[in-house]
């Protein structure tokens, strides 16, 4: 973002001072890649404020929305991807609704392949394995999370891992495989622990509880 800033300055100077008006559509380019990527993470922050308060945040959406418009602009597949993840979540997340979710989901699973973007596909892919399983399709749903929880040890994004340890465990559950919860179960506390995430901690717990035999 530093260097799209200084590209602006200096399109600016041109303008102003040798009278170039033709970088002034970079200009604007430019400014629309710094104004995606910062509604971007107004949105996340106030999915963060959700997740505290579980209250809906009036601006959620449309900060990712005009976001995703904006990457579409300057053709930022990249930044795009990440966007249409963030309103896939926001519809699944926040407002429960899997069915309008996956489209989004799924845009964001295909740009990121399109793009090697592998942490973006890692959260596309585990939020389209909880809709497979919410939706009752617990194969579909153990091959998206793990091919979720591959790309996350690959980048060794622990809490990630973790994270995804806890969806299988239920799958596990569901599938009536209580060892396989169990093994799952003690590894994602273990790396829970040892990044000291809390709220996986206890959700791994909540899970144990769940477990049968």
């Amino acid at each position: 973002m530093d260097e799209l800033m200084r590209q602006v300055d200096e399109l600016y100077e041109r303008a102003v001072f040798n009278g170039e008006y033709d970088g002034l559509p970079d200009a604007d380019r430019a400014l629309d890649a710094v104004e995606a990527r910062l509604l971007l993470q107004r949105g996340r922050i106030l999915h963060c404020r959700f997740l505290e308060s579980r209250v809906e945040p009036p601006d959620e959406l449309a900060y990712f929305e005009r976001a995703a418009d904006l990457f579409r602009g300057v053709g930022d597949e990249r930044g795009e991807a990440e966007a249409q993840f963030w309103i896939g979540c926001f519809h699944q997340v926040v407002r429960d609704d899997n069915p309008t979710a996956v489209p989004f989901l799924t845009n964001a699973a295909d740009l990121s392949r399109k793009t090697g973007d592998q942490l973006t596909l890692s959260y596309a892919l585990r939020h389209l394995g909880i809709a497979a399983h919410m939706a009752g399709d617990y194969v579909e749903a153990r091959e998206l999370l793990e091919e979720s929880t591959a790309l996350r040890r690959t980048l060794n994004f622990t809490p990630g891992v973790a994270a995804n340890l806890v969806g299988l465990v239920y799958l596990a559950i569901a599938q009536d495989r209580p060892e396989d919860a169990r093994r799952l179960a003690d590894e994602a506390a273990e790396l829970a622990a040892s990044v000291g995430a809390v709220p996986i901690i206890d959700q791994i717990e909540g899970a144990r509880s769940r477990i049968s035999g």
